[in-house]
């Protein structure tokens, strides 16, 4: 459903609580740890700032440029290696010679305050140690793809442009919501297989167990298990058993910020579930169970974030063609509110062929990669739409994880 009313007058009314750190841009924290390895490769740098790992790469031919990646929600804690070379997502940005710096954020996931602030922290500590970029740019996958958003429109003044690489972008509480919603109606057609959604006082672990319990009673239960992918436009049972368990640990994940549940479904109309049986939907609307929020946790959610849609450099977001994580209709919420903010010259969405959440190959994302740094200097504006494919592209799906890591 479209964002409501209240969540887009919250975000004019409301102090953002993601804000750019007062002071020049040469003021930077010092880490508490460090580590640096100089190999025939370049330089790497791991340590602590400001409570959260880092892990900067500075290849040795540097072509002065600075990638700041965003990584995704993670529901472990992210380490680094100072003895492995960049892993396979930041590659397609070393491999050009740039400069890469990651932060690990504090916290674990829906973090966008950390990862925002923290990000900043580190970018900030990379001009004081190594000198000032010729150009920095912003890269982010999923949730990472949020925090290039936030930049862009935050922070936009130390950046060329940036890449969004399936990004969830837009309002926080718009997405969370639809996915409590969603989790609500599961539980009107599978009752008591899951734990009570306000509160979650039960730990919920997003397991692979969690996972195949979910995706046996969908088997057992085929009629209902239909209903909930005309609901929720997922393709397939294993994927609408993952999403399930993920939206579940995203709601703990949220109440726990919070201070409480952020989440209403008492005005969400259900509709869908059974085209050929309209009465069906009206069942659904009668016998599911509605959940009133608590507005101080409504506020949580609604500054982490909602954005202005006021992109401040050019940004080129990649996504697949069917993606069950991060679904369309999202992606043309965010649209709307950067058209409407008449920054629409600064976004171009592109898809690839391909159907999972983040599944790229390291050409692809190179590509998008080029694409947008051009644009950004420049250069022609890309074409929206499909991304024009490399026939010489290789296999190998670099951003595919199975234990999603979003």
């Amino acid at each position: 459903m479209r964002a409501s009313a209240p969540a887009r007058l919250l975000a004019t009314a409301v102090l953002l609580s993601i804000a750019v750190p007062a002071g020049a841009d040469g003021t930077a924290s010092a880490p508490a740890q460090r580590q640096v390895l100089r190999s025939p490769r370049g330089i790497t740098e791991v340590g602590v700032l400001d409570g959260a790992a880092y892990r900067i790469d500075v290849p040795a031919v540097w072509n002065r440029n600075l990638v700041v990646f965003y990584h995704g929600y993670a529901r472990q804690p992210v380490s680094f290696h100072i003895a492995l070379p960049p892993a396979g997502k930041q590659m397609p940005f070393y491999e050009r010679h740039n400069a890469v710096i990651q932060s690990a954020y504090s916290r674990t996931g829906w973090a966008l305050q950390q990862g925002f602030l923290e990000t900043e922290a580190l970018r900030r500590y990379f001009v004081r140690r190594y000198g000032q970029p010729r150009a920095t740019f912003a890269v982010g996958r999923s949730m990472g793809g949020q925090l290039v958003a936030i930049t862009l429109e935050i922070n936009p003044k130390p950046y060329a442009g940036g890449l969004d690489l399936c990004g969830s972008v837009g309002p926080s509480y718009v997405t969370f919501n639809h996915r409590f919603a969603m989790r609500a109606a599961f539980d009107y057609y599978f009752p008591d297989l899951l734990p009570p959604l306000a509160p979650l006082t039960t730990r919920y672990g997003d397991t692979l167990a969690d996972r195949d319990a979910i995706l046996k009673a969908l088997q057992e239960n085929p009629s209902e298990a239909l209903a909930m992918r005309n609901l929720t436009g997922l393709h397939n049972d294993a994927d609408l058993a993952q999403e399930v368990a993920y939206w579940t640990f995203g709601v703990q994940d949220l109440e726990q910020r919070a201070g409480g549940n952020p989440f209403d479904n008492r005005n969400f109309i259900y509709a869908g579930a059974h085209p050929a049986n309209p009465a069906k939907d009206f069942e659904l609307n009668v016998g599911v169970r509605r959940y009133a929020s608590s507005p101080r946790a409504v506020a949580y959610l609604v500054h982490h974030y909602t954005p202005t849609g006021r992109l401040g450099r050019p940004m080129l977001a990649l996504h697949t063609i069917y993606d069950p994580v991060v679904p369309m209709r999202q992606l043309e919420i965010y649209q709307d509110e950067v058209q409407a903010a008449g920054a629409g010259q600064n976004l171009v969405q592109q898809v690839v062929d391909r159907q999972g959440h983040c599944d790229f190959t390291q050409d692809e994302v190179g590509e998008a990669f080029d694409q947008m740094v051009r644009w950004a200097e420049g250069g022609s504006r890309p074409a929206p739409g499909a991304l024009k494919s490399n026939p010489a592209m290789e296999e190998t799906l670099l951003f595919h994880h199975p234990q999603r890591s979003k």
